[in-house]
């Protein structure tokens, strides 16, 4: 099993740890959890509200893609490790992923 570690800049939520399985997609797994990401296309790489920061792990995802990162560059603060939620799949079974979850209140979305 992947372990993916969520944390947040949020200083008031807690870190959370979950298992994952091969093929699981970061936006999902924090929804099925009850970790709040905005994501308001639906998770099909339309929108940035899905931004996170990939702290560790990130050769256990695809590789980013153009689309990808114009959509990164919209996102409040992109950096070097940003990555949109609804594109990262966990491609290795042992991965551990470390996702820091930018503060969602600075994100213009709807509450899923």
């Amino acid at each position: 099993m992947a372990i993916v570690k969520f944390i947040f800049e949020d200083p008031n939520i807690p870190p959370k740890e979950l298992e994952a399985s091969l093929g699981d997609n970061i936006s999902e797994l924090a929804d099925d959890n009850d970790i709040h990401i905005n994501h308001n296309c639906g998770r099909v790489c339309a929108c940035s509200t899905c931004h996170v920061y990939i702290e560790e792990g990130e050769d256990s995802l695809p590789e980013i893609s153009d689309r990808e990162e114009d959509f990164i560059d919209r996102a409040l603060d992109p950096r070097i490790e940003s990555r949109l939620a609804c594109q990262c799949i966990i491609q290795e079974d042992d991965a551990v992923i470390e996702v820091l979850v930018p503060d969602q209140a600075r994100i213009i979305g709807h509450e899923h």
